[in-house]
C-alpha cells in the first residue's frame, strides 16, 4: 500500500509555442489556515495546476532539446561546409603554383612564339581557364553557403537559448506551484484525520467540475496513477487478502465516479477512514476509500467521470492512495477483481 510514482493515462501534445507563463501565472497564494471547504477546492485547482504547469514543462523541454538538436546540426553541416571550402583553397593554391612553373609570370602572347606547339599551348591555356573559372565559382558557392549556414546557427542557438531560459522559468513556477500544493494537501488531510477520529464527516464540499467530454460509460477512478496493490493480494495489514485495487496518487487528486450511479453511503471512521460507496446499474457497487474530503451526498445521482472527492490517506492507510473496490453487494466481502471487471467494461488500467 505504499506510494510509487506515478505514471500518466493522458497523452502530451508538444505545442508550436509555450504559453505557460502567461496561462499559468499569477497564482494566488495558499491561505494554510483555510477550513475544509477552502482547503479542498484550493488543493483541486492546485493539482489541476501542477499538472498543467508539469505539462507545460515537459513540452518545453522536448522543444528546448529538438530546437538544440536543430542547432547542432547546423553546426556539422558549417564544420563540413569549411573543411570542403579550405579543399578548394588548397586546389587553387596549387594551380597558382603549377601556372608559376609553367611559365604563369609570362604573358600568353610570348609563350605562343616560344613555345614549339602553340596550339596545344592554347588548349593547354583554355584549359587552365576553365578549371580557375570552375574552381573560383564552386569557392564562391562554398562561401555562400557558409554564410548561409552561420545564419542559420546563430538563429537556431538563440531560439536554443531562449527556450532554455523559457523552460527554466517554468521549472521555477512548477516547483512553486508543487510547494503550494504540498503545503495544501497536509492542511486537508490534517482537517480529515481530524473528521475521522471523530467520526464525523465534514459534509460534501462542492468542487468545480472538470468539461468532461468522454462518451464512454465507465472511466477509471482517477485520471493519473500508478497501480499499487491489486485484488486478492496478501499482505501484513490486512486480516485476510486485499479486497481491492489501489491506485498510488497523491493526497487531494480528484476522485471520480467510473460510471453512472446513484451514491449509496458517505461514511468516516474505521479501516476505511472516509469512503464513498455507489450503486450502478445491473447491481454492481463501488467503493472509493481513503479519501480526504467528499463533494457529494447519500441518495445523489451522479454521472461516470463526475468528481466525487478526493483522495487521502486516512483510516488504515501507509500513505496516499485510493482503495477502490467493485462488489456484488454495498457491503465488505462481496468485492471481484476490479482488473477483470473494467476489462469486461473496455477499460484497461
Amino acid at each position: 500500500m505504499s506510494q510509487r510514482p506515478r505514471r500518466s493515462r493522458s497523452s502530451l501534445v508538444v505545442p508550436a509555442a509555450l504559453c505557460a507563463l502567461v496561462a499559468l501565472g499569477g497564482t494566488p497564494a495558499l491561505s494554510v489556515g483555510a477550513d475544509g471547504p477552502e482547503a479542498s477546492a484550493e488543493v483541486a485547482r492546485l493539482y489541476e495546476e501542477a499538472s498543467k504547469a508539469s505539462q507545460h514543462y515537459e513540452e518545453g523541454r522536448k522543444a528546448a532539446e529538438l530546437q538544440k538538436a536543430e542547432a547542432q546540426r547546423i553546426e556539422r553541416l558549417l564544420a563540413e561546409e569549411r573543411r570542403e571550402s579550405a579543399v578548394l583553397h588548397d586546389d587553387l593554391g596549387r594551380i597558382a603554383r603549377a601556372q608559376y612553373r609553367n611559365g604563369g609570370d609570362i604573358p600568353v602572347a610570348a609563350q605562343m612564339l616560344l613555345s614549339d606547339d602553340p596550339e596545344e599551348l592554347m588548349h593547354g591555356q583554355r584549359a587552365a581557364w576553365q578549371a580557375d573559372l570552375a574552381l573560383d565559382n564552386a569557392v564562391a558557392k562554398s562561401q555562400r553557403a557558409e554564410k548561409k549556414l552561420e545564419e542559420g546557427q546563430r538563429r537556431a542557438t538563440a531560439a536554443w537559448l531562449s527556450l532554455k531560459k523559457r523552460n527554466d522559468e517554468l521549472a521555477g513556477l512548477k516547483k512553486s506551484i508543487a510547494s503550494r500544493l504540498q503545503a495544501a494537501q497536509w492542511t486537508l488531510q490534517g482537517q480529515a484525520e481530524s473528521s475521522v477520529a471523530a467520526g464525523q464527516c465534514r459534509g460534501a464540499v462542492r468542487l468545480d467540475q472538470p468539461a468532461f467530454t468522454s462518451t464512454r460509460a465507465w472511466v477509471p477512478p482517477v485520471e493519473r496513477y500508478e497501480l499499487s496493490a491489486g485484488f486478492d493480494s496478501a499482505g501484513a495489514r490486512w486480516a485476510h487478502r486485499h479486497t481491492g485495487q489501489d491506485f498510488a496518487v497523491d493526497i487531494g487528486t480528484p476522485v471520480r465516479s467510473v460510471g453512472d450511479g446513484r451514491v449509496v453511503s458517505v461514511s468516516c471512521g474505521g479501516a476505511f477512514g472516509i469512503q464513498i460507496v455507489l450503486r450502478h446499474a445491473g447491481g454492481y457497487y463501488t467503493q472509493y476509500a481513503h479519501l480526504s474530503s467528499v463533494a457529494v451526498d447519500q441518495g445523489e445521482h451522479v454521472k461516470a467521470g463526475q468528481w466525487i472527492g478526493q483522495s487521502g490517506t486516512t483510516g488504515n492507510s501507509t500513505g496516499p492512495h485510493l482503495h477502490f473496490e467493485v462488489r456484488l453487494t454495498p457491503y465488505l466481502g462481496s468485492g471481484v477483481d476490479p482488473m477483470a471487471w473494467f476489462a469486461e467494461r473496455g477499460v484497461g488500467l
